[in-house]
């Protein structure tokens, strides 16, 4: 016999009910219709005067779309900027999980621009310690050995305090470094004490005068502190090259207004160029100046480049002048900033592999190769963006997004707008309790030692023991469907002091045209 339940009924029976329901569809009713008055009386969008009411459905829908573009339409290997693949295998390793993938390539493997990398017949067995740079030239008292990896810059303010804490918690751990960006120093870079590279800007954050010169007295005492490894003098950055920014007032709060030394509330523009040099021969002596108030560690400068003849242009006032930077930055088109003009970001200066080959043979071509190393800073995640970057003609890479990635991000693309949904990239309280600094600070370290460790068995299995036995044959790219070239055949690459004889035909106008006391270029002549 089917189970009969008893019957609950209101009091005063169906009529409360069905009154109840009689009201929540007028009322209902009254708020479509207030809607539809507003939407047609409205002047801000014209579908909602069209399409009163039903228009709201678009916005929502448009609302959610990156979502649903991220997490059910894109393919593993076509996301941007970071693919799934990508960011699958940085969160993998960041947990210390497998990071292995079954049954073959996803890749079109035949289509232009594909590029491979040269496996040997001989293979070599993994070294069991990770290969170290060491940076420092001869004016460098102080030189410092540098991972294949670390933490490019990345300021306090456009990261959160918990952000930069596991950050830097996970480079000490991980014996790498972490570049403070041109937020300066924040009392969160120095708690846990790991090696830190001390980036300036425009603007002189953390050493700058009340009027936004700088201040070599607070430079030299806060650089001399033994956490600090590297100085550097930041020219450009790849997403926003030629360009300052601006703090507005309202973020400019009691603790930020103190790390950056800037009046409290107060909008703060960093402006486009330094004040510092207006030459080339002044940058390099600035960059000696920054040396010697430190101490002597290692000082440098980090660039997106733009113009060959004025890269060349600093070139010839090393050669001229014989002061050298230690190292050199190059920073790709394609990296990362919290914010920046979309024309910016899309359209302005060259991408690392061509900045950075530009860089690397113009000191090859000079004779400075040597005394100079060179960092790569540019969509760096896995072990096999660390070769390629070698092979093109660095020494060490840096990477931020992916670092990031490490700590948490999930590819938001909320920077700019203070609601990272896991408090990555974000000053709001509530949404900085989301990063534990203990856990992530262990998945930064995981992530390291395993992208550095793969970046190593690519090396081995290519038959090369160390950064310095990879050669531009070992990367090939396709040109065609059919035809596959290397490096060694795609690019010119000079030899040790070509430029200084009878330089190649290709670069002769530029060196020609370059000058070391001039940024300024006469018109036609910058490659």
């Amino acid at each position: 016999m089917k189970r009969q339940f008893p019957t609950v009924r209101m009091a005063g029976g169906d009529s409360t009910g069905k009154a109840f329901a009689g009201w929540a569809a007028a009322a209902s009713a009254l708020g479509l219709g207030a809607l539809a008055a507003w939407d047609l009386t409205q002047k801000r969008h014209s579908i909602l005067r069209n399409y009163p009411i039903a228009g709201h459905a678009r916005f929502l829908l448009e609302s959610i779309r990156p979502e649903i573009q991220q997490y059910f339409i894109e393919r593993n290997w076509d996301g941007r900027p970071f693919n799934r693949d990508t960011r699958t295998t940085i969160y993998e390793r960041a947990k210390g999980t497998h990071s292995e993938h079954a049954f073959g390539t996803e890749h079109d493997v035949d289509r232009p621009g594909y590029e491979a990398l040269m496996h040997s017949n001989l293979p070599i067995a993994n070294s069991p310690r990770p290969p170290r740079v060491r940076i420092g030239g001869d004016e460098c008292t102080q030189p410092y050995d540098i991972s294949l990896l670390n933490v490019s810059a990345m300021s306090f303010g456009s990261l959160s305090n918990n952000a930069v804490r596991a950050l830097n918690k996970g480079a000490a751990m991980g014996g790498f470094a972490h570049d403070t960006g041109e937020g300066s120093i924040s009392p969160y870079h120095r708690e846990f004490g790991g090696d830190l590279i001390w980036e300036l800007g425009t603007a002189y954050f953390g050493a700058r005068t009340s009027d936004g010169h700088f201040d070599p007295d607070v430079f030299a005492e806060k650089s001399q502190d033994p956490q600090v490894k590297m100085v550097s003098l930041k020219l450009s950055q790849g997403a926003k090259p030629g360009i300052g920014g601006v703090l507005p007032g309202a973020k400019v709060t009691e603790e930020i207004a103190e790390i950056r030394g800037i009046p409290v509330g107060q909008t703060c523009i960093s402006p486009p160029g330094h004040s510092v040099f207006s030459t080339p021969i002044e940058l390099l002596q600035f960059i000696r100046t920054m040396r010697e108030l430190s101490g002597g560690k290692p000082a440098g400068f980090k660039l997106c480049v733009g113009s060959r003849t004025e890269f060349l242009s600093i070139v010839k006032a090393m050669v001229e002048t014989e002061i050298l930077p230690d190292f050199i930055i190059v920073d790709g088109s394609e990296g990362g900033t919290g914010a920046a003009p979309l024309e910016f970001e899309d359209n302005m200066g060259l991408p690392l592999t061509q900045g950075l080959m530009i860089v690397h043979n113009a000191l090859v071509g000079a004779g400075l190769r040597p005394k100079i190393k060179i960092g790569a800073s540019g969509k760096i995640a896995t072990g096999t963006d660390i070769v390629k970057r070698l092979i093109q003609g660095a020494d060490f890479t840096n990477s931020a997004r992916a670092m990031m990635m490490a700590v948490g991000c999930i590819q938001a693309q909320a920077c700019h707008t203070g609601k990272c949904p896991v408090g990555v990239a974000t000053q709001n309280p509530r949404r900085t309790r989301a990063i534990d600094v203990s856990d992530k600070s262990e998945r930064v370290k995981n992530y390291h030692d395993a992208v550095v460790a793969e970046a190593a068995r690519l090396m081995a299995s290519m038959g090369a023991a160390a950064p310095e036995d990879l050669e531009p044959t070992m990367l090939r790219r396709n040109v065609s469907v059919s035809d596959s070239w290397s490096y060694a055949r795609l690019y010119d690459w000079l030899k040790p002091g070509e430029l200084l004889g009878d330089a190649p035909e290709d670069w002769a106008a530029d060196w020609a045209t370059a000058r070391a006391d001039s940024f300024t270029i006469p018109r036609g002549h910058s490659r």
